[in-house]
Order: C-alpha cells, then sequence, then structure tokens
C-alpha cells in the first residue's frame, strides 16, 4: 500500500504541534509496514494508492485525485470551530447552508466546504470535532473517523521522577496560546510557571510583552525558549507540579499528551476539546480575567500534589494501526 501524506503550508514558514502530528504520523504509517512519503509536487512519476492530506483541499484537487482512482483521507484541526460557542456554531452551520444554496460555486469555492461530503474518510482528532464535521460540514458520520495523536514513547517510558515547584506550559509564544495571560496571572498568584515555546517571530509584539514580563519576574516567570530534546522535554514534564495550557483556541494538543504521558496533572482551558479528551481527568479554567484565572491557577498549584495521573495516551505505532485499518477499508470498498 502506497500513502502520500500532503499538506499546504511550508513547515519553514511556522512551528508547532501540526507539523510534529504529521511527521509523526508518517514515521507511524512507515512503523507498522506502510510505503508511506510525503507528496511531491512537482513529480509526475510519483504513485499513490491513497492521499493522506492534513488540512482541508480544494474540490479540484479532490475531484482530480478521484479522477486517478485515489481516495482522500482528509484530516484537519477545527481548531476555530471546535472553541466556538453553541449559538455561534448555530450560526456558521445556518450562513454555510445559506451560501450553498443562494451564492454561485465560484463565490464559495474557496472555502471548500464541499469536500467535507466528497472526500472517502475524514478524520477528527476528538469526538467534539467529528461532531462539528458532520452537524457543521455535513460529512456523512459513516466517513468520519476519530483518531487521536500518537505520544512517542520517550515520554511514555520516561522514568519517574520527584516532583518540583514548576508548573510547566509548553507553547508556541502567541496570543491564541495567552501564554502572557499565563505569566501574568502566575505574578498575580505567586505560582512559579515555566514557558518552554518559542514564537513565530522574534519581533512580534506579543512576545516582545510576554519577554520582557518574564525578564523582570524571574522567580515566578521561567522562560529559557524551546527545548528541542525529546528526553529532556520528558524529565520536564516527570519533573512538574503541574501541565499548563490556557488557550482560546485548541484542537488537540500534543503537549497535553506529552505531559499526561508522563502522569503530568493537567490544567487546561475549558473548551470541548479538552473535555471530550480528558475528561474528569484534568482541572478545568475558564477564558477569563486575569484575576479570575490566577484564583484557579492557585486552587491547581496547591491541588496539584494530590491528583491522579491523567490516563496514557496511545502510542504512535497504535494510531498507524488504526490508520492503516481505515486504508485497508477504503481500499477494499473503492
Amino acid at each position: 500500500m502506497k500513502v502520500l501524506i500532503d499538506h499546504p503550508q511550508p513547515f519553514l514558514l511556522g512551528h508547532g504541534g501540526f507539523q510534529v502530528q504529521i511527521e509523526q504520523t508518517c514515521a507511524a504509517l512507515r512503523g507498522v509496514g506502510i510505503d508511506s512519503e510525503y507528496l511531491r509536487w512537482w513529480d509526475e512519476r510519483q504513485s499513490a494508492d491513497i492521499i493522506h492530506y492534513f488540512g482541508r483541499p480544494s474540490l479540484p484537487y479532490v475531484i482530480q485525485a478521484q479522477g486517478k482512482g485515489i481516495p482522500i483521507v482528509l484530516a484537519e484541526l477545527l481548531t476555530g470551530a471546535g472553541s466556538r460557542s453553541p449559538r455561534a456554531l448555530v450560526f456558521q452551520k445556518t450562513a454555510i447552508s445559506l451560501a450553498r444554496t443562494a451564492l454561485p460555486g465560484i463565490a464559495t469555492g474557496r472555502f471548500a466546504w464541499d469536500v467535507y461530503r466528497k472526500v472517502e474518510a475524514c478524520i477528527a482528532g476528538t469526538p467534539w470535532e467529528a461532531h462539528l464535521m458532520s452537524y457543521v460540514f455535513g460529512a456523512e458520520e459513516s466517513k468520519v473517523h476519530v483518531v487521536v495523536n500518537g505520544v512517542e514513547e520517550v515520554f511514555r517510558q520516561s522514568p519517574a521522577a520527584a516532583r518540583g515547584q514548576w508548573l510547566v506550559c509548553t507553547a508556541t509564544i502567541t496570543p491564541r496560546k495567552r501564554v502572557l495571560e499565563l505569566a501574568e496571572a502566575a505574578i498575580s498568584a505567586n505560582t512559579p510557571v515555566w514557558i518552554i515555546g518559542k514564537p513565530y517571530t522574534e519581533s512580534d509584539p506579543y512576545a516582545q510583552r510576554f519577554l520582557a514580563l518574564a525578564r523582570a519576574n524571574p522567580k515566578i516567570v521561567r522562560y529559557e525558549g524551546a527545548v528541542s530534546d525529546r528526553a529532556q522535554l520528558a524529565r520536564i514534564y516527570r519533573e512538574a507540579r503541574g501541565f499548563v495550557l490556557l488557550s482560546t483556541m485548541e484542537s488537540l494538543s500534543l503537549s497535553s499528551g506529552e505531559a499526561a504521558a508522563c502522569e503530568c496533572p493537567l490544567l487546561l482551558s475549558d473548551l470541548p476539546w479538552a473535555r471530550t479528551t480528558y475528561k474528569e481527568h484534568a482541572r478545568y479554567c475558564p477564558i477569563t480575567s486575569i484575576s479570575r484565572t490566577a484564583a484557579c491557577l492557585r486552587q491547581f498549584y496547591d491541588l496539584a500534589p494530590q491528583l491522579k495521573a491523567p490516563p496514557k495516551p496511545p502510542s504512535w505505532i497504535e494510531i498507524g494501526e488504526q490508520f492503516k485499518g481505515i486504508y485497508e477499508r477504503l481500499l477494499r470498498n473503492k
């Protein structure tokens, strides 16, 4: 079986969890015996039994692939839609329905809503995103599969260690991740927090404000940039008092899975992705003012040593086996 992996955004223009997810998926497929490689847009000699597309392809892309007998597996992160209120989702669903009815295809084609109905399979990282693929975009429920992210063995097999004083947050320094707001709340609550990550660009004003705050409060806000060594990152999770991620929008956070694999207590934004993934195995903080966030953070800091560890996420090889089963069913049906 030959599977080509495609994605529209060059990695050199951005970094984050989606890149890790794509790279680990490709490696996992190879690990379960699938001939997997990245689609080379310039190479007309490449062949494929299936294209696994990370993102949302255009409708012509899907039609042309299917014309060559190549099924499409769509794997899109519904980060924005997955963080909207029920009322906003009703409005979005209604607006899409009206646009499909009233506007010509040339006006709606760039949104590629119809690809959810056209592709052979849709991959959702959480049950909530699976619901949205059908409810908002009209995907057939039988085509939607929930496949969570795997976790590297360096985290799953990391040895136990004594917990220290630092809460840890692994995130890109960007407004969506609310790293600056987390630092402000930590200072207000006097709860030490270690931020691990980097901004998309060093000149970003939001990042500059965070860096200035961290430099002014080194006893509460620890920042030394990103950690590329995965074994070192696993040790940090093992020694952390707890893991915190208070982003305004999120899909299935890879860093939360890494922390969970290291038996780290979790404090997450109170969003559907987190509730449907971790249920009662995490603590939740509403997206709110700095003062209320500080109170939530302090409570989590005090409770963390008594909290039970969340369930250990699956390995990437296990995820590769799930994808292999989906691919095989698609090819049998074809």
